[in-house]
This record gives C-alpha cells, sequence and structure tokens, in this order.
C-alpha cells in the first residue's frame, strides 16, 4: 500500500513536476470500445485505465468521471448513449416529504458494482502509481436528485429540507469511499462542479461543510482527497480549502497561479488545461506551447500537479495528449541542466 502522504512530500520537495490528466475517453477508443462500454462494464474500464497507463507517464491512473452513477444508484432515471456520457433524465425528489423517505442505496444499487470492479482490477493491474477513484460530490448529486434549477432556488426557500438531503447524499459517499479505500485505491477525485453555482459562503453551507465530513471519514496517510471544482473562478476558493482535503483540482474558469497563492503550499493543487477548448479543438503544437507557458507561468509552485481542467472529452486527438506530456518532459530537463549548472 502507498503511503500517499510520502508521496505528496516526494512530489512537492522535487523541482521536477508531476502530470495526473484526468482522462480515460482516450483508452476506451483504443480499445475500439464505446462510452456505453466502459461505464457498464468494469472489465473494459479497467482495461481503457490500463491501456492509457502503458502509453502515457501519468503519476497516477484516474477512473471516468461519471457524474449519474451515484444518482442513478438512489433511483434517478438515466439515458445511457454509446458515444456520450450517461444523461439524467427527471428528478428523483420535490419535497420535504419526499426527501425524508429517500431510501440511503447500498452498494449492490446500479452501476456501483461495475465502477467498483474497475477500480480493483485497476489496482491489482497498475503496480507503483497511486490509483485514484472518482466519485459525485454531495451538492452536485443532491441536485441530480432534486433538479439543479430546483435546488438552487430551494437552498433558500426550504434549507432544512436540502440539508436533510444532503445528509442522506453524503452518508452514501462516505460508505462507497470506504469500500474503494477497502479494494487498494490510493485516493479519490470528489468531483463538485455544483457547488461552483454557489456564493463563498453558501459553498460553505451546502457542499463543505459535507465534504468535510467525507474527508474526516476517509483521509488518511494511505488515502488522498482530491476536491475537484471546475465551476470554482476564484470565488470560493476558501470554502474549497475549509475542507481539509489534502488535493485540490481546478477547471480552466480559474487562474491557475492565483489558486496556487490561494492555497496552502504543503496541499497539492492541479490542473487546468482546458479539456475542449486546448486538449480537443488545438493542433499539437498549440496544445505543447499552451501546456510550457502553464508550466513557466506555476514554475514557483513545488506544490503544483499538471492536469487537466476536467476530464478528457471523447475524441481528443492522440498527438495532442503525448504533445501534452512532450511539453512536461521538455520543461523537467530544462530544470535538470540548471540543477546540473548551479551544482558545477
Amino acid at each position: 500500500m502507498i503511503n500517499i502522504d510520502n508521496w505528496i512530500r516526494q512530489h512537492i520537495n522535487s523541482n521536477t513536476r508531476i502530470a495526473i490528466p484526468i482522462m480515460t475517453h482516450p483508452g476506451i477508443e483504443m480499445l475500439g470500445k464505446k462510452v456505453r462500454d466502459a461505464v457498464t462494464d468494469g472489465e473494459v474500464h479497467a482495461m481503457a485505465i490500463e491501456k492509457l497507463n502503458e502509453i502515457y507517464p501519468s503519476a497516477a491512473t484516474t477512473v471516468i468521471m461519471d457524474l449519474t452513477v451515484e444518482a442513478e444508484t438512489f433511483g434517478v432515471q438515466i439515458e445511457i448513449q454509446d458515444d456520450e456520457m450517461p444523461h439524467i433524465s427527471g428528478r428523483l425528489v420535490s419535497n420535504a416529504v419526499e426527501i425524508e423517505k429517500l431510501e440511503v442505496p447500498d452498494l449492490a444499487a446500479g452501476r456501483i458494482p461495475q465502477y467498483l470492479k474497475a477500480n480493483r482490477l485497476t489496482v491489482e493491474r497498475t503496480k507503483g502509481k497511486p490509483v485514484f477513484a472518482g466519485i459525485i460530490g454531495p451538492f452536485s448529486l443532491a441536485g441530480r436528485l432534486y433538479d439543479m434549477s430546483e435546488i438552487m432556488v430551494a437552498c433558500y426557500t426550504e434549507p432544512e429540507s436540502i440539508s436533510r438531503l444532503l445528509d442522506k447524499c453524503t452518508e452514501f459517499l462516505i460508505k462507497y469511499c470506504l469500500e474503494l479505500k477497502s479494494i487498494g485505491c490510493s485516493g479519490v477525485v470528489i468531483a463538485e462542479p455544483a457547488a461552483g453555482l454557489l456564493s463563498n459562503e453558501d459553498c460553505m453551507a451546502f457542499s463543505s461543510e459535507y465534504v468535510k465530513r467525507i474527508v474526516d471519514s476517509i483521509q488518511d496517510e494511505t488515502f488522498l482527497v482530491i476536491l475537484h471544482n471546475c465551476g470554482n473562478h476564484g470565488h470560493c476558493t476558501d470554502a474549497m480549502l475549509y475542507t481539509g482535503a489534502n488535493a485540490y483540482h481546478f477547471g480552466n474558469a480559474i487562474d491557475m497561479v492565483e489558486a496556487l497563492e490561494s492555497c496552502p503550499k504543503d496541499k497539492l493543487v492541479m490542473g487546468n488545461i482546458d479539456p475542449v477548448g486546448v486538449m480537443k479543438m488545438f493542433s499539437a503544437a498549440e496544445v505543447k506551447t499552451y501546456t510550457a507557458d502553464l508550466l513557466e507561468r506555476t514554475s514557483g509552485f513545488n506544490n503544483f500537479v499538471l492536469s487537466t481542467g476536467c476530464d478528457l472529452p471523447p475524441h481528443v486527438p492522440a498527438e495532442n495528449i503525448s504533445a501534452f506530456f512532450e511539453a512536461l518532459d521538455e520543461y523537467n530537463e530544462a530544470v535538470k541542466q540548471r540543477e546540473l549548472k548551479v551544482c558545477v
């Protein structure tokens, strides 16, 4: 089992940088499979991750960011298509009575067993690297059960009911994380994008208080919590930090240098190459230049981890992913050369 605290310190104490892009779709495509195959079959999912691990020098492996798995487990109807991520169809609860009746599901429901299988197989097949599982955050999950537009209003008109719903979401997510921890994952990326729609104060009340419960229940020297909020453009970073997570993952809506300046230097801070606007739409040369620029701008922060701002979508050109890593390699080589000159 990897001591994740030591792993963090090792990378912070190094002048070179690591990269952990969040990506699974390229591996699915390399296998000749569909998105549907990976999100319904843990074996296909694990094979896609394994394929990427063979090709790209990511410092850790991550699973696909599917923000429907937990909601489906509660009973929300979803639509699964061949080449797109599943979509929520309708809402599950709409008032205090329905929330009170809502049962917290067990881990045998929905597609959770397939996601546990994908993580277990990835742990078994990945040696020497952390495996970071993925879950949705409590507020984002509650929004999928209650309807995202409706919950934004209900936070003010029915805060007690939403708090009760968040309690149930958090209870399930803790249970899920403890199982991911027991099968050998080294951490979890908590995707809480909906919290970025809230003010810092409301993010604290309706997201961070509940994320903190998860952090307090699962994070230790063997298990890292990475809090992802791609909706944050700087307005709720303080609320994110309140959770006590040991790593923070930012989307492309925020200035990465400003995010690093706001975060403690002993916490990993990850991000934030635009997965669509840059990784998918740019040429390989443009991706390399853009990535190199981000590395230079963040060079004063040893706790920075190069990553994508969110999960890579389907059909990102392979040459663009290679360019991302080439920029990292060239940056690290330049750092080593500078250190050699200083030693001489």
